[in-house]
């Protein structure tokens, strides 16, 4: 009688990454939902003559460019979230010299990534609508952008050194250094009191239940879907390392 391979039992974040992603796409399904049939329009520019909207006079344009607010925010809370990750694992890595955090941070920017693109692609439509222009150098679109230069750098030097060991060991102090850059993005429209982007998290005023609410469910639908594709990517990669090191035993 054989003895049978040893089965490697998937660890808890695995477990839990199938349900939590399709947990998030139903949350932000919904969200996105009740976000234009139920959130209300907010004011904009000033009508030249008092106008009849949807038998409403009004003075100002209800501005439908702000439902995208619900899909913007929540996703790029998400691309700071995982850049944090990534941070955190670059980090262990240089303090235990583990393959295993390199890896862990390299999937975390890579998902990162697919957020902050997210981010800046419903960043410019709200731009356009809002200001008539696609780009202007706003001190937090010119962070973000930043960040997000640093990101596709991050891949361009693990592309540009052969080396593991010394891959790794500078693509996780670039990942910490380029993590510098999230808060700074986040906090910038308080830091510049000249910034004309919106703050988001004010103290003096709160939304209306019918706009916290899909708002609320966006945000927490999005940082479940960033974990899910964060552990399927991640399993993905210790799969693609596994089968690598399988077919250099069998080769030598």
């Amino acid at each position: 009688m054989t003895d049978k391979p040893a089965v490697r039992k998937p660890a808890v974040g695995e477990r839990l990454a199938l349900p939590a992603l399709a947990c998030g796409a139903v949350l932000t399904t919904v969200a996105l939902l009740l976000s234009f049939f139920t959130a209300p329009l907010v004011l904009g520019a000033k009508v030249s003559v008092p106008a009849l909207i949807g038998e409403q006079m009004v003075t100002n344009k209800l501005l439908l460019s702000q439902k995208i607010f619900y899909f913007h925010v929540p996703v790029a809370l998400a691309s700071f979230v995982m850049m944090g990750v990534a941070a955190w694992f670059g980090f262990r890595f240089l303090t235990k010299r583990d393959a295993s955090f390199d890896l862990r941070a390299k999937v975390a920017i890579e998902i990162a990534l697919v957020f902050i693109l997210m981010t800046m692609a419903s960043g410019e439509m709200w731009t356009r609508y809002e200001w008539g222009v696609w780009w202007t150098w706003d001190p937090r679109l010119t962070t973000y952008l930043i960040l997000m230069l640093l990101v596709i750098a991050y891949f361009v030097l693990r592309a540009s050194i052969d080396d593991a060991e010394r891959r790794a060991v500078y693509s996780s102090v670039f990942a910490i250094i380029a993590f510098a850059d999230a808060p700074i993005s986040l906090l910038i429209t308080r830091l510049v009191p000249s910034s004309v982007h919106p703050v988001i998290f004010r103290t003096d005023s709160g939304l209306k239940p019918s706009m916290l609410l899909p708002f609320l469910m966006s945000l927490f639908g999005m940082m479940l879907v960033s974990y899910g594709l964060y552990y399927f990517r991640l399993r993905e990669q210790n799969l693609k390392t596994r089968l690598a090191t399988l077919k250099a035993t069998i080769e030598n």
